[in-house]
């Protein structure tokens, strides 16, 4: 095709003048090198030039390849020439698009970025925080649990005061000057405090054991939920930036963590001060009201004293995440593509930038160290003026006989420590602001209505297709592209049980036209029939089940051979996946492999070649028995040998089954019932191999001709 020439033409100024080593499927990129090596299971089996190869006839792997190879050549040329164009009032297929393939997975940069590009950022507008109801909502299962995780909690904040209560108790038994008083007190509160020591160990076990496990419930069903949720919503939404895969991945893992952290340990430990502040209060108020009175009134300090010395100790509340999220961002673009640093030797490049993008956080934190020292020592500044003014009140109501000593100290200890128990709490802030964050992240997910619904209960349900398919007046847009058209007005028909081969350049609409039939998208004008059937009102879950689809990179799971041809139909028996994989050709070589069918197939399939993987796909699209098949590039991406078997295999799926092909390679649709040659969004020609041929001067002869003289070029 077009791209692939212009990118080859390039690739030979490059060559110019320069050593140069090349590894090649195709070999017509390769008849002009010097020397070419022939491997064979790691052994050089030929070597030689492209004469010398060919010289050696059928007895030459080399020339056995190429051989196979021009039977199925790529149509390279086909903007080559200028073409009449044909209307829908000549050929009732009436074809317009402009743009068709889609990165879907976007280039990694290695992270030689400027500074000027990454502030261009803009990030998206933050969810709306949910109520507190619709946040307990979520634990409604594990309410029981809450309950009584709470009376622990409640149980444990009155530890604090009696415990200061116990131990100013024992302070002032000392002022006695009865020894045997003294004795007395200091017993009764030694075993009080015993007990209340074996007491507290149940009650925190309480406390923290049904919390911890109702933040563990709630961890995993939130994961369930958005896991659930993510899996429902149509393709555009996963075209998005913000909805990358590893940003979904990232707030399934962080998120369901922070609303765990906001809703569970956070409840528990706000529940705890609660009860310690009422005792408190409870206790000082009896002992003394007028000394709880005026320390009261100096709690604004006292709290925010303490509060703001374990804020700024915390770092303020904060974590360096977003300022080193650009250092973060190009660290892991460059392990991400450590081959290509290596090979253009830009370490030095990435470690300045690196270093670069680290002298903003390194600035914050200087800065931050100097804010947090500085407002620490007011903080204790603060604290210890609220103590000088109580225990100077403290003396005046000693002094005039309006309270006791040992009243007026009981009271001061069980206020201090409850104001350092409020603080404790206020610190929480940040902590619960990022956690109800997350949960608005969360909710934004769990609640959204998708527009492409594939389980929704008004539409028919499919049980049986025959296949015939109808594109009528349908035009269409992506929608992270609204402003460039892909299709416009197509329309065309497809019998029950034909084929339909779609030949263009990258960008002519034909990969589209099969995202709309499986209904990744919906289009912006007209209408997609199945069976005189619009799709969108068909249940899309049972209508994917009649409809098989094999693209260009297979999509494998990190499991077994096994499974993933079991993916095909729910309930297959090893019987039928063994007949799949025989009819796709993949039995073969799944037997000769050491663990057979139950083998590793490794992340996105790595552990098998192209060829592999297709044919386990195919066998997949088998298993499945669909009633339409569309095959998108289905071998493009495969050499010669590794084509011819996968070819196979799809013959005999494509076999009674109305069928779609997207193909730049001749060779596989010459017998479709229609092609269609596309280019600018355009329909140049269609008509099946016979009717094309006889237009001498149409695009697809010349790409006939181009094949004739790659084999003459070969001979």
């Amino acid at each position: 095709m077009e791209s692939e020439r212009l990118v080859q033409n390039a690739l030979e100024k490059v060559m110019l003048d320069r050593t140069t080593v090349v590894i090649a499927h195709r070999l017509s990129t390769i008849s002009t090198a010097h020397t070419i090596v022939v491997l064979n299971n790691g052994k050089v089996v030929e070597i030689g030039s492209h004469g010398e190869l060919m010289a050696k006839g059928e007895r030459g792997q080399y020339a056995m390849l190429v051989h196979a190879e021009i039977s199925t050549q790529d149509c390279k040329s086909l903007n080559d020439r200028k073409e009449p164009e044909y209307t829908s009032e000549t050929i009732n297929f009436g074809f317009a698009c402009e743009e068709d393939e889609r990165d879907h997975v976007k280039a990694i940069q290695i992270g030689l970025k400027t500074h000027a590009n990454i502030k261009s950022f803009n990030p998206p507008n933050l969810p709306q925080v949910p109520s507190i109801w619709k946040i307990m909502s979520l634990n409604k299962p594990e309410w029981p649990f809450a309950v009584i995780g709470s009376m622990g909690a409640i149980l444990a904040g009155a530890e604090g005061p009696l415990f200061a209560l116990g131990i100013t108790h024992i302070l002032t038994a000392f002022y006695s000057h009865n020894n045997a008083h003294i004795r007395s007190e200091i017993r009764m509160v030694s075993i009080i405090f015993i007990g209340a020591a074996i007491i507290t160990v149940l009650v925190y076990v309480m406390q923290h054991y049904y919390y911890t496990l109702m933040g563990e419930k709630l961890t995993n069903r939130v994961r369930l939920l958005m896991f659930s949720a993510i899996l429902k919503n149509e393709i555009a939404w996963f075209d998005r930036d913000e909805n990358s895969s590893g940003s979904l991945a990232l707030s399934l893992a962080a998120d369901a963590t922070l609303v765990r952290s906001a809703v569970a340990d956070r409840m528990s430990t706000i529940i705890q001060n609660i009860s310690l502040i009422v005792i408190a209060f409870v206790i000082a108020f009896v002992l003394s009201w007028r000394m709880a009175a005026v320390v009261l009134a100096t709690f604004p300090l006292l709290i925010s004293a303490s509060m703001a010395e374990q804020l700024f100790l915390k770092g303020f509340g904060g974590d360096y995440a977003l300022a080193y999220a650009r250092a973060t961002s190009v660290a892991r673009e460059a392990i991400t593509n450590i081959r290509t640093v290596a090979a253009f030797s830009a370490e030095e490049q990435v470690s300045s930038q690196f270093t670069h993008e680290l002298q903003l956080p390194n600035k914050q934190a200087f800065r931050r160290g100097h804010i947090s020292g500085i407002g620490y020592g007011l903080s204790q500044c603060f604290a210890f003026c609220s103590y000088a003014l109580g225990l100077w009140y403290a003396s005046q109501l000693i002094k005039n006989g309006t309270s006791t000593f040992g009243n007026i100290m009981k009271s001061f200890m069980v206020l201090l420590v409850t104001s350092l128990g409020v603080a404790e709490t206020l610190a929480l802030t940040p902590e619960i602001v990022k956690g109800t964050q997350a949960l608005g992240s969360v909710f934004s997910i769990l609640e959204r209505n998708t527009s492409i619904d594939a389980d929704d209960p008004r539409a028919e349900t499919v049980e049986e297709i025959k296949g015939e398919i109808e594109f009528r007046n349908v035009s269409f847009k992506y929608p992270i592209r609204p402003d460039v058209p892909v299709l416009k007005d197509l329309s065309l028909h497809i019998a029950s049980g034909k084929s339909l081969a779609l030949v263009g350049q990258s960008g002519s609409g034909k990969s589209s036209i099969i995202s709309l039939l499986m209904r990744f998208y919906d289009p912006t004008a007209g209408e997609i029939l199945i069976d005189s059937k619009d799709i969108r009102s068909l249940n899309l879950k049972s209508l994917r089940t009649r409809i098989g689809l094999v693209q260009q990179e297979p999509a494998l799971f990190s499991t077994t051979i096994y499974e993933n041809i079991a993916y095909g139909k729910k309930g297959a028996s090893e019987i039928d996946i063994l007949k799949a994989a025989k009819a796709a050709n993949a039995h073969g070589f799944i037997s000769r492999m050491p663990e057979g069918y139950n083998t590793q197939v490794g992340e996105r399939g790595a552990q098998l070649s192209g060829g592999q993987k297709q044919r386990v796909a195919i066998a997949r699209a088998i298993l499945k028995d669909p009633s339409i098949l569309l095959l998108d590039e289905a071998t493009s991406a495969l050499d010669s040998t590794s084509e011819k078997i996968v070819q196979e295999g799809l013959n005999r799926l494509m076999e009674e089954r109305t069928t779609i092909i997207v193909a730049h390679r001749l060779s596989t649709i010459r017998d479709a019932s229609v092609i269609v040659v596309l280019r600018e969004g355009r329909i140049r020609e269609a008509g099946n191999h016979q009717e094309l041929m006889r237009l001498p001067e149409g695009t697809y002869a010349h790409l006939i001709q181009v094949q004739q003289e790659a084999y003459e070029t070969f001979s």
